[in-house]
């Protein structure tokens, strides 16, 4: 992969990531931007594409390290097979976690463990979803490590938003993780020409 195939990536997830956050900032206070007239529409859309370029970036930064870790991890259990299974234990424990460590944190009175359920599952569905679509590109081999990337990474690099709790940057935060994390996932192999990764 060359110089210009990682600048390609680099702005390319940015891209997406900050457009993709705006979005759904937008979507989320439309009454807030678009209540003042157009100047107030405009610095509004300004500062959701900033803030969300800098969550894009942030998943940049959380698919190179998963690069080196995934690395990492097929030297120190030396077959794949083993280290899937080792990923597939560390995403059940972070959709666990994401689930009860949340309702322990969070909930109010009345509420009930389900009512944090739902957001977990969704992500879990969505990277079945993505880690198919890079399974049938590459190989069978890349299912379980696409899937680790979108559930797990997304889940750390989320973090600071999940500690907050407001559902409206729970969203804008999310909304570019995603986006630019499936983006890097589906173009790499492209960029590099290699079907195993």
């Amino acid at each position: 992969m060359n110089s210009r195939k990682v600048v390609y990536l680099f702005f390319t997830s940015l891209l997406i990531g900050s457009i993709s956050g705006a979005i759904v900032g937008l979507a989320l206070d439309w009454s807030v931007y678009t209540a003042e007239g157009a100047m107030n529409f405009l610095f509004g859309l300004i500062w959701l594409l900033g803030i969300s370029a800098a969550f894009s970036i942030i998943s940049q930064m959380g698919f190179f390290a998963y690069l080196t870790v995934h690395r990492l991890g097929l030297g120190l259990f030396k077959t794949a097979k083993l280290w899937n299974k080792v990923q597939v234990v560390v995403i059940a424990f972070v959709i666990f976690d994401l689930i009860y460590l949340r309702y322990l944190a969070f909930a109010q009175e009345g509420e009930t463990v389900f009512h944090y359920v739902l957001m977990p599952v969704l992500l879990l569905i969505y990277g079945l979803i993505v880690a198919y679509f890079k399974a049938k590109d590459t190989n069978q081999g890349a299912f379980i490590p696409a899937l680790f990337f979108i559930v797990v990474v997304t889940t750390i690099e989320w973090v600071p938003a999940l500690t907050v709790n407001d559902p409206k940057w729970l969203w804008i935060y999310f909304a570019p993780l995603l986006a630019a994390n499936t983006w890097q996932l589906l173009i790499l192999h492209r960029l590099t020409g290699n079907q195993a990764k």
